[in-house]
This record gives C-alpha cells, sequence and structure tokens, in this order.
C-alpha cells in the first residue's frame, strides 16, 4: 500500500514542472515573436498597447471557470489547457494580418492563458500539499528558466528566416507531448490503485486540494481583507513593471536600441533568467516583520526604477540587458513578498481565499502593465515610456510603508509570524 502511494506520488510529482516548463515556452515565444507579429499585422505602438488588452479579456472570464473545471476534472484540465494554448498561439501567427483579426486572436488566447494558468498553479498546490516540498517556487522557477530557453531560440529561429508561426508549432508539440503522458499517467494511475489497493481511486490533488466549502473559506477573512487588498494594490504595481518588461524588452531592444534578429530575444531572456535566479536565491527567506516586508519591498523597487531608468537612458546594449537584469531583480522579489505577509497571519482555513483576493488584484496590474507601455510609447517614445515604468517602481517604493503601516496591525509589525515566499507569472 504504502509503495503504490509512493508511486503515485511520484507519477504526479512532475505534473507542474512540466506544465510549467511548456506554460513558460509558450510565453518566452510570446515575447521574442511580439516584434514580428506587431509588423505582421502592421501596428503602431500605440495600437499594440490597445491590442494587448484582449489577452487580459480573455484571461479574466476564464480563470474562474478553469478553477471549477479543475475541482471537478483534476489534471486531465492540465492537458486540455496546455494543449489549447499551443494551438492559440499558432492560430495568432498565422492569421493576425491585421487589427481585429489580432485582436480576437489574442482574446482566444488569453482565455487559454488564463485556464492553463490556474490548473498548472492548482497541480503544483496539489503536489505541495501531497509530498510537503516547495514545489510552487520551484515550478515557478522553472518557468522562468524555459522563458528564458524558448526566448534565445526564437530568436536564433528569427534570424535564420524561419516564419513566425516555427517557435509556436514547437510549443505545441511539447504541449502534445505532456498533455499525452498526463492523460495516460491519470489513467494508469488510477487502474493501478484500483487493481492493487481493492479501493475507489484516489482523488486527484489538483482536484481535491482547490475545493473548499463555502464555510471554510470565511473564518478570520474578513478582519484581514484590508491588508489583502493592499497587497494586491502593491503586487499590481509590481507585477505592472514586471509584465512591462517581459512583453516589452523585445520590442525595446529592436527599436530603440537598433538590436539584430538572433538578439531582440535577449531581452525577454535575461529579464526571465534574473527573475528565476532571484527567485531561487530568495526561495528560503522568511519575512518576519512587516518591517522586513518593506526593506524588502523598497530595496527591490528601488533596484527595479533604477535599472528601467538605466535602460531608458542607453542605446548600447551591454547597457541596456544590464538595465533589464537590474528591473528583473527588483521585481522578482515585490509579489512573493506582499503575499507572504498577506497571509501569514490568516488561518489555515481561510489561506486560499486570501491568497486568491491578493492574486486577483496583483493580476490586473500584470495584465496593464503592457498597454500601459503601448500608450506611452505612443506619446513620448519607447525610452519616455520606460521612465513612465520606473516611475512605477518608483510610487512603490515611496507607497509601501505608509500603505503597510495603516492596515498591518501593530501585533502583525512587531511580531516572529512567518510569511510564505510564492512566486506569480504568470508566467
Amino acid at each position: 500500500m504504502c509503495t503504490d502511494t509512493q508511486a503515485s506520488h511520484r507519477l504526479r510529482a512532475w505534473v507542474p514542472y512540466a506544465g510549467f516548463a511548456v506554460f513558460g515556452a509558450f510565453w518566452g515565444v510570446w515575447g521574442a515573436s511580439v516584434p514580428a507579429i506587431r509588423d505582421q499585422a502592421a501596428l503602431t505602438d500605440g495600437q499594440l498597447g490597445t491590442v494587448l488588452l484582449f489577452i487580459a479579456a480573455g484571461a479574466l472570464p476564464a480563470m474562474p471557470l478553469a478553477g471549477r473545471a479543475v475541482d471537478r476534472w483534476g489534471h486531465r484540465v492540465t492537458a486540455i489547457t496546455l494543449t489549447a494554448l499551443g494551438i492559440a498561439g499558432i492560430a495568432v501567427a498565422v492569421t493576425a494580418h491585421d487589427l481585429p483579426a489580432l485582436c480576437a486572436g489574442l482574446a482566444v488566447l488569453g482565455a487559454s492563458s488564463g485556464a492553463a494558468d490556474v490548473a498548472i498553479n492548482a497541480a503544483a498546490g496539489g503536489v505541495e500539499r501531497a509530498t510537503g516540498r516547495p514545489v510552487i517556487t520551484r515550478a515557478h522557477g522553472v518557468f522562468s528558466l524555459a522563458v528564458v530557453a524558448a526566448s534565445l531560440v526564437t530568436g536564433l529561429l528569427n534570424a535564420a528566416g524561419l516564419p513566425v508561426v516555427a517557435p509556436y508549432a514547437l510549443v505545441l508539440l511539447a504541449a502534445g507531448v505532456v498533455s499525452a503522458a498526463v492523460v495516460t499517467g491519470r489513467r494508469t494511475q488510477t487502474e493501478t490503485t484500483a487493481r492493487h489497493d481493492h479501493v475507489r481511486p484516489q482523488p486527484d490533488p489538483a482536484r481535491t486540494s482547490t475545493t473548499h466549502s463555502p464555510d471554510s473559506r470565511r473564518p478570520g477573512l474578513r478582519a484581514h481583507l484590508p491588508l489583502l487588498l493592499v497587497a494586491g494594490g502593491l503586487g499590481a504595481l509590481g507585477f505592472a513593471v514586471e509584465n512591462a518588461h517581459q512583453s516589452w524588452s523585445a520590442v525595446y531592444l529592436a527599436d530603440a536600441v537598433h538590436a539584430g534578429p538572433a538578439l531582440i530575444g535577449a531581452g525577454p531572456a535575461v529579464f526571465a533568467l534574473a527573475v528565476a535566479l532571484t527567485r531561487f536565491a530568495i526561495g528560503a527567506v522568511q519575512t518576519r516583520r512587516a518591517l522586513h516586508a518593506w526593506t524588502v519591498l523598497t530595496g527591490g523597487a528601488v533596484i527595479s526604477a533604477a535599472g528601467t531608468s538605466l535602460l531608458a537612458l542607453t542605446t548600447y546594449l551591454p547597457l541596456a540587458l544590464l538595465g533589464l537584469a537590474l528591473a528583473a531583480v527588483g521585481t522578482a522579489v515585490l509579489f512573493p513578498t506582499v503575499l507572504g505577509l498577506a497571509t501569514a497571519n490568516v488561518p489555515t482555513a481561510a489561506r486560499g481565499a486570501a491568497t486568491s483576493v491578493v492574486s486577483t488584484s496583483a493580476y490586473v496590474g500584470y495584465l496593464a502593465g503592457p498597454v500601459y507601455v503601448g500608450y506611452w510609447a505612443q506619446a513620448a517614445g519607447l525610452p519616455g515610456a520606460m521612465l513612465a515604468v520606473a516611475s512605477l517602481a518608483a510610487a512603490l517604493a515611496l507607497l509601501a510603508w505608509p500603505a503597510l503601516r495603516a492596515v498591518v496591525p501593530s501585533s502583525v509589525r512587531h511580531s516572529t509570524a512567518e510569511a510564505e515566499t510564492t512566486g506569480g507569472p504568470r508566467t
């Protein structure tokens, strides 16, 4: 019995890592191919900023639906949504030859991405609870590393003159392999459990771990709501800066730094690599007091503002990449810190609901960041847009302590409550 249970855990443990790898590969391809898709659809920077809103329009309604689907069907939803994301990427690359077609394609892409995001995070959470290992943090690190690899590969394929759809076809292939393995592994796991244990198949942890009765979500949550909302607002600023760079760095290197086709993929790659290394490095760090959280938030925001300003003020590729790396190091610590502080003292029964409040609020900033850059680029050029992004990081540095001081109880400000450190992409 124990042997079969351990085998079952091993069988399921790879699912979140594989899912995050495919998810990161997709967004790495997207980040590096944005300049080509923009040119293919003949868009201005302002129009590009507008069409990126359609990713949000598709993602936000799809996410709660995906959550209910995961509760019912478990890891099979991971397989379906990853495959759908790969298909949506190919559809955008093939059909996006004008503004309406790109808008429609990005709405479908956003829905697929939002659903896949929920599914792979639910899988990571379920396996983490089943094994007691830091699966969520490591899986988010895998996501960032996959973004790095996919960005560089996409840049090389673009330089070789291959069509825009080529790297998306590779992502669909990877998604198909992972999805087939997920479905086959789930079927094998169920049959093995039923045959050897003579019991009903055990529920999928990705399904059971996210299921809470309404009553289990209520205890103690209302008292923490002000802190949760403030944390979500601060997280939104951090995510806006992060996704602004991830989505626009390739365009910036192409247009403002005049990098060649093989090098424009270095922008999202450098950014994602710096985020991954930073998050792996701080994975074991515990923010025990609000003062400590404020120090990390302020330091990260200042570093991010400095790196973004350097990017805006140089046309020299090595300095531009250094600016991106500094911006990444600064933004990588922001969301894990606010989420950890906000949920540290929430009762266990309300932890999931509290996390969803912070994450949903912060995700709005993640979606708005690229749009914000597009509008500023239209009005003030790409360097001006990067300075506007730096101002968001500076605003976070200035607002962090007053905001936290206003809503964090004094007992929490001076306690040694342990805080969680988990990543956000989307990523």
